[in-house]
């Protein structure tokens, strides 16, 4: 096929040409004497003119057409496309091929439902939108590969076949045709193999790697997605971030052409949950939370009492909030284990709320001066003896009342580290698991308490997070094989099963492991905040649905009995 331009790269500096163009039929006006024809390419949209006498096939939408033709300037300019100074005037029309009227509208703004794009994904794509996302991601790709190999990392590939590990979700597995009965994983990530690197002396590492994990899905997670997955010896937390951050700016930069300022702000864990009710806080809005257990720790109120309690204000918002409002937040907080969630509303000097009646006047006022209240502001109370869940809750709620009160500028990026993470958390049987992954260093001077109180101890971890979004994670590495030893025990594992899991890790650690660290950027959310969508999928190319199914291609899908008998499996009914 000849083709002398790209659709969307004409201007008024080409009229006067003749080209030659192809692409799509993305809208055609018949006139009469005129016909109009928008052509679409992976570029962009060219209007194509066609004057009368010119004779040119039956051509209808998503049609695949050749043009002939010369540019010329338009009387009246279309402000909405970007080649529209200009058309294209046609002397020549080539049909190359038909198609059928597809089963939804192939432009920015679709009719079809997520379950039909994904169902007939290859017509989504042709979407400008989706291509554009895709591009970002592209462009997010050759940033980092730029910036890495310019800081002398080496890319090198990582098996994608391995052993089963435990690293916090199920891992997807693969039966062995040659020893049955036995399973490959897999990775749910590259950390002990890029780990086994850093042992190997590559000193820097990094791989655009693919990922798997069988976990239930939502609107920022995909069973199978990729990491920018990085690893360096010899560097401490402060080189390692300062690393990191050129890494991100140089995206910033050569995707969205914006300078990142750095150092970025770092924000130790407590603090951010203390605040913001989040380990990844989104700090372009206010509604910071309060801790007023000690302001109203005297009143008589049974909610209050043995209970951690904190306050958030909505400024400027008690007049404009119906009970109705306040019933529909009560609603949303119990999944957050806070049915009680109690409000009271600062208007005309006065505290009005059904628990004001239990405030003494002493009590308003050292609220009132606590929560440096204004008048017609909005106070929203929570208490609970999970501290977790006043926190966490009070932060679900403040970022409900940003989206709620359009307080986000649209295009703007917040981006901050979380430092000093809890190495390990409690769950709810009383066992204990890591925050992380259990390769994570702890703080130094905190090892101490891993035998009497591990919940005590922090870490060396850190994570990136970007308008609320955890963008990418990573921590300092043990390196000493005691330390590593030990942390496995603390977690519950024997003897036996830290030699079958990581036995080959551990071994590795008595021959001279360097101090080493790393972390990963999660490229399909990167590209998401970065390309402007709250949708993961939209910048995946032929991703899954939340029920982890392809509409498109009906993976996953039964086998025919010969591959399992030569798999030796069974399906239970």
């Amino acid at each position: 096929m000849k083709r002398t331009h790209n659709n969307g790269e004409l201007s008024l500096k080409n009229v006067g040409e003749e080209v030659v163009l192809v692409g799509w039929v993305s809208k055609k006006r018949n006139l009469g004497s005129l016909v109009f024809i928008d052509l679409r390419d992976r570029s962009g949209i060219v209007q194509v003119t066609v004057r009368e006498g010119l004779e040119i096939p039956d051509v209808r939408n998503e049609y695949v057409i050749q043009v002939y033709g010369t540019i010329a300037k338009k009387d009246v300019p279309n402000k909405n496309l970007k080649t529209g100074d200009i058309e294209v005037i046609a002397s020549k029309i080539v049909l190359v091929n038909k198609a059928d009227v597809t089963p939804m509208i192939i432009a920015d703004e679709t009719d079809a439902l997520e379950d039909t794009r994904l169902k007939y994904r290859y017509l989504d794509l042709r979407r400008p939108v989706i291509q554009k996302y895709l591009m970002t991601r592209a462009k997010i790709v050759q940033a980092v590969h730029e910036y890495l190999d310019n800081n002398g990392f080496i890319e090198v590939e990582t098996p994608t076949l391995t052993l089963s590990t435990p690293e916090g979700a199920r891992d997807y597995l693969v039966p062995s045709r040659v020893h049955q009965g036995s399973f490959y994983a897999l990775p749910q990530s590259p950390q002990i193999f890029k780990q086994l690197l850093m042992i190997g002396g590559f000193e820097r590492y990094y791989q655009v790697a693919r990922c798997y994990r069988d976990e239930d899905l939502r609107a920022d997670r995909q069973p199978e997605f990729t990491q920018i997955d990085i690893e360096m010896s010899f560097m401490d937390q402060d080189q390692v971030l300062t690393m990191t951050e050129g890494l991100i700016a140089n995206i910033f930069k050569k995707t969205l052409n914006l300078d990142i300022e750095l150092p970025l702000r770092r924000l130790p864990y407590d603090e951010a949950v203390a605040k913001y009710g989040s380990d990844k806080p989104d700090t372009r809005f206010g509604f910071i939370i309060n801790d007023i257990k000690d302001v109203v720790k005297d009143i008589d109120f049974g909610a209050f009492k043995n209970a951690y309690v904190k306050a958030v204000v909505i400024d400027n918002y008690a007049k404009e909030t119906s009970r109705k409002d306040i019933d529909n937040v009560a609603l949303e907080m119990k999944k957050f284990n806070l049915p009680g969630i109690l409000s009271l509303k600062y208007v005309d000097n006065e505290l009005q709320g059904s628990i004001a009646k239990f405030f003494s006047e002493e009590d308003k006022a050292n609220l009132i001066k606590a929560l440096s209240l204004k008048d017609n502001d909005l106070v929203y109370i929570a208490s609970s003896n999970n501290y977790h869940d006043v926190s966490f809750g009070l932060g679900a709620l403040r970022s409900m009342y940003a989206k709620k009160l359009d307080l986000i500028k649209p295009n703007t990026y917040d981006l901050l580290w979380v430092v000093n993470f809890p190495l390990f958390e409690r769950r709810e049987d009383g066992s204990i698991t890591s925050s992380h992954h259990p390769f994570t260093r702890p703080n130094d001077d905190q090892i101490k308490y891993l035998d009497s109180d591990p919940t005590k101890v922090y870490s060396q971890a850190y994570d990136i997070v970007i308008n609320g979004y955890e963008a990418g994670g990573g921590s300092l590495r043990i390196y000493e094989r005691d330390l590593q030893q030990k942390i496995f025990e603390v977690l519950g594992l024997t003897k036996e099963d830290i030699a079958r899991k990581f036995g080959f890790f551990i071994d590795a650690f008595k021959y001279g492991t360097p101090p080493h660290a790393g972390l990963a950027f999660g490229l399909d959310r990167l590209a998401m905040i970065i390309g402007g969508t709250d949708n993961i999928r939209d910048v995946i190319a032929f991703p899954k649905n939340l029920g982890a199914s392809c509409p498109m291609s009906g993976a996953p899908n039964i086998v025919d009995q010969a591959q399992l008998d030569d798999l030796g499996i069974e399906i239970k009914k």
